[in-house]
């Protein structure tokens, strides 16, 4: 059963970064309305083009206090900076694409100062080089960076960061978005003044297979320790953060075979860690009781289709709903879940859908958006208003 959402107050807007289906049209960032008392509820009620094609990738993944969103289109180097203060008519306040020498941001996480940290995968332009951490004004100037480059460690590509304010630390993780590289390690960073620590590689697993393309780094609710995950489906906790020897230790893992299959993005709802996964054998969300993070446990599983392939995934602000894109099956939608945050139970909210729809989420597979007959579309990136 779903938390008693009595005491909640709903976020009323969702946010959709969206890629032109056919790649013909412009890039567009969506807004939904999802307020369960609105009688627009899962309505598209407002689109903003970018003048680019085919590119939208991840987003911030939650929605900062300034009312920025930060949005990745990694195949085009570029970034886009949406101002939705007001839902109803968003813009796009700046775009950036090389900031420096370093090109091909990917992801980004809020500062306490209230500045925008955000990896990029390389210096110059291809994949020839290493990128590094990048700070950044809500508008998305440059204020610092530094090189992630270690010449111990080749083939670094900067991919998540989770920043450990109490620790003045930030840990990031290494995947390289193009493949070339198998990547199987993270680096520790003083938050400060962005100074490269370490560099540490996930110790194998079982299967000997855990430790390939880190995905995210997530902070647990402690403020001092740090999960991993790996697109292979190993979870590592990294802890001593703030000591010369930090630890990483294999924790919990998913049968894992290859690239197509993988375990992409968690979102944590108090002592729960809820996990997309899918591999050969299971397409699904899973809730992780995390309150022992050294022994966690599996409590619930939403099970999917078998052609669903869940990728991304963020969570209500204080609430209990969480928003689901990816691929397969669930290309082209959007869907709403539902978690317990007393037991951690899972559901799917089949009260999210279209009026007089028998499909439950909204479809992107339309024709006409605010901005026009542009066609169908693809979801990725994906956050909340606050409420």
């Amino acid at each position: 059963m779903p938390t008693d959402t009595a005491s909640i107050t709903p976020s009323r807007h969702l946010f959709v970064w969206a890629g032109d289906a056919d790649g013909k049209d412009s890039d567009f960032l969506a807004v939904l309305d999802v307020d369960p008392k609105s009688p627009r509820y899962a309505e598209v009620v407002a689109t903003v083009p970018v003048g680019l094609t085919g590119t939208a990738h991840h987003t911030e993944h939650s929605m900062a206090e300034d009312g920025h969103l930060f949005a990745n289109a990694f195949s085009a180097g570029a970034t886009f900076v949406f101002g939705l203060t007001d839902p109803l008519h968003p813009t796009v306040i700046s775009s950036f694409t090389n900031v420096g020498d370093y090109t091909y941001p990917h992801s980004f996480e809020r500062m306490p100062n209230g500045n925008v940290l955000a990896t990029f995968q390389n210096k110059g332009e291809g994949n020839a080089e290493s990128g590094g951490l990048v700070e950044l004004t809500p508008d998305g100037e440059l204020v610092r960076a530094t090189d992630a480059a270690d010449s111990a460690v080749p083939d670094l590509r900067p991919y998540s960061l989770g920043l450990v304010p109490k620790l003045d630390r930030v840990v990031t993780t290494n995947n390289d978005m193009r493949a070339k590289f198998k990547n199987s390690s993270i680096q520790i960073w003083r938050l400060s003044d962005l100074t490269l620590l370490a560099t540490l590689s996930l110790p194998p697993g079982p299967a000997g297979l855990e430790q390939f393309y880190p995905a995210e780094a997530r902070v647990l609710s402690d403020g001092h320790r740090v999960m991993v995950t790996t697109f292979s489906c190993g979870f590592y906790l990294l802890d001593q953060l703030d000591t010369d020897a930090p630890r990483l230790q294999l924790v919990l893992s998913y049968p894992w075979e290859k690239w197509e299959h993988e375990c992409s993005l968690p979102v944590q709802a108090g002592d729960y860690w809820v996990q997309t996964v899918a591999v050969s054998k299971i397409q699904a969300l899973v809730s992780i009781d995390i309150s022992n993070p050294e022994n966690p446990r599996e409590v619930d599983r939403l099970v999917l289709g078998s052609e669903d392939i869940p990728h991304w995934i963020s969570i209500e602000p204080k609430g209990d709903r969480i928003v689901l894109t990816g691929d397969g099956t669930l290309a082209g939608r959007v869907l709403l879940a539902r978690i317990n945050r007393e037991t951690g139970e899972l559901e799917l909210d089949r009260s999210f859908r279209e009026l007089n729809a028998e499909v439950v989420g909204v479809d992107f597979g339309r024709k006409e958006w605010q901005h026009g007959a542009t066609g169908a579309a693809l979801p990725h990136g994906t956050v909340f208003s606050r409420p």
